[in-house]
């Protein structure tokens, strides 16, 4: 089940990138939709199935993991702001694989709260970033405004494993869709504030700008991140943001044949070594043997709806 969940989602969010660069709309107006959307879609089934467990995050022991869900959403909402500009500043390719920072920091902080990841995963980390950075690193010579993305997709890179290290705290003990339900909802509620106090345009788009955002919805959002939260259940957040890495190569992809972005000569090595880097952690990972056995949390009948 979480085998086919990883690859559905690494399949879902390969398509973000360019969906957001397809779209004419301001990049914080597309991230606002795609959640407040995705809280439309998961609101009923929590209101129906887990309202107990709504209520045991507002009292005693419980406040903590509740609060774990809402400062997920407050870096998910931070990630957004970050990554999703970059896509429509530089090309899909740099967007996706300078994001692809991710694992860096989410071993920093898999570090600060006193775990030791192995050597060797460090090694396939390192190996992965610097396929990220060969094949992205000519976009500082292209033009101001491609080194300004690339410096928000690392930013967002940054952000993604702050959420996701959250998150990985909160599944520990509550259900996938009560988890991402909060997490959504508070990031839409900033993405809000934030579209009306910088007078981001929120309405008025053409008829190909909504379906793209609804493609966002039920694609890279609810196939994608609320998949990987599935997944954060059974495996570690480093885990988790070094297969998100995958997203680098589809991404890539549908960008060259859908939107016409040809990926530079050095692009298909440092995908090439992003792969590399993502098998190395995998394999070393696993012989150096998995995190501790997981606390159980309400069953999950299915990753969405539960």
């Amino acid at each position: 089940m979480t085998t086919g969940a990883v690859a559905l989602a690494v399949v879902a969010v390969s398509s973000s990138a360019p969906l957001v660069a397809f779209a004419a709309a301001p990049a914080l107006a597309i991230a606002f939709w795609r959640n407040l959307l995705s809280v439309a879609v998961l609101g009923p089934f929590s209101a129906t199935r887990r309202r107990a467990e709504f209520r045991a995050l507002t009292v005693g022991a419980g406040r903590r993991e509740g609060w774990y869900c809402v400062l997920s959403g407050v870096a998910l909402a931070a990630h957004f702001a970050t990554w999703m500009p970059s896509a429509q500043l530089t090309s899909v390719a740099a967007a996706t694989a300078l994001g692809a920072t991710q694992p860096v920091w989410q071993g920093l902080i898999a570090r600060g709260q006193g775990r030791r990841l192995p050597v060797v995963v460090w090694a396939g980390i390192g190996v992965a970033v610097a396929g990220a950075a060969l094949a992205t690193g000519a976009d500082v010579a292209v033009s101001g405004r491609a080194f300004a993305g690339d410096l928000l997709a690392v930013a967002g890179g940054m952000f993604a494993a702050i959420y996701t290290a959250f998150g990985e705290r909160a599944r520990a003990s509550i259900s996938t869709t009560t988890y991402t339900t909060i997490c959504y909802g508070v990031c839409a509620l900033i993405l809000l504030v934030v579209c009306l106090v910088g007078g981001v345009r929120l309405v008025g788009f053409d008829g190909h700008t909504w379906l793209a955002i609804v493609a966002l919805v039920a694609g890279a959002q609810l196939l994608g991140h609320s998949m990987f939260n599935y997944a954060l259940h059974r495996i570690s957040a480093t885990t988790v943001s070094v297969l998100i890495l995958l997203e680098a190569p589809g991404a890539a992809l549908i960008g060259w044949v859908w939107l016409g972005q040809l990926p530079r000569p050095l692009a298909l090595p440092g995908l090439a070594l992003l792969l590399a880097g993502v098998t190395v952690v995998i394999v070393g990972g696993a012989r150096a043997g998995r995190r501790t056995e997981p606390v159980p949390v309400p069953a999950d009948g299915a990753p969405l709806p539960d």
